[in-house]
């Protein structure tokens, strides 16, 4: 029984984690570094990582600074994002590159947040997901007589009470990426 709630536990951390990774590469009109983190540069013939090429510095609200380790690189990193489609243009003068973030328009705003609240839901039913898998493998732990009927119920109750608190936790996450979006 120890092992299916460690198992519940996991999956849904690692849920949560995805569901994070995924709304920082929503662009809520902000500069924020992690919209480069999927970027990337095809570096000697080899795709790599952006963050791995330059630092990115956010020197103002709407401003990314991208300047390479190696100089030669400009052109590629303007190539590989590009290639990622985040629908901002770069520009460079010879030693950095520049993102400059666009307002988001009243309308956009509102996409943006059904997007994330799409987002929060996926991440729901996965967690939904993991908990009908959990609560499956209890039962059949009890069919097998490994547990008594008591036992399965409290197990039962244990993961329910789990995926609620995971659930909420989901909601928090949806609702502050919605209110970082809507704020002008």
């Amino acid at each position: 029984m120890e092992k299916i709630k460690k198992n519940l536990e996991e999956r849904s951390k690692k849920s949560i984690s995805v569901l994070k990774e995924d709304l920082n590469t929503v662009r809520a009109g902000r500069a924020n570094p992690s919209l480069l983190d999927k970027v990337m540069v095809e570096y000697y013939g080899t795709p790599t990582p952006l963050k791995n090429l330059a630092n990115i510095a956010v020197p103002d609200p709407r401003t990314l600074l991208i300047t390479p380790f190696d100089p030669k690189a400009i052109s590629e990193i303007e190539k590989g994002i590009n290639i990622a489609n985040i629908g901002i243009n770069p520009s460079n003068d010879g030693k950095c590159v520049r993102l400059v973030i666009p307002q988001v328009t009243e309308e956009r705003r509102k996409d943006l947040t059904k997007t994330v609240k799409k987002m929060g839901e996926d991440s729901k039913i996965a967690i939904r997901n993991i908990r009908r898998d959990a609560n499956d493998e209890l039962k059949k732990l009890e069919k097998a007589h490994e547990i008594t009927e008591d036992e399965l119920k409290k197990a039962l109750d244990d993961v329910q009470k789990a995926t609620d608190k995971t659930i909420k936790e989901i909601d928090d996450i949806v609702a502050a990426k919605e209110k970082e979006i809507m704020e002008v």
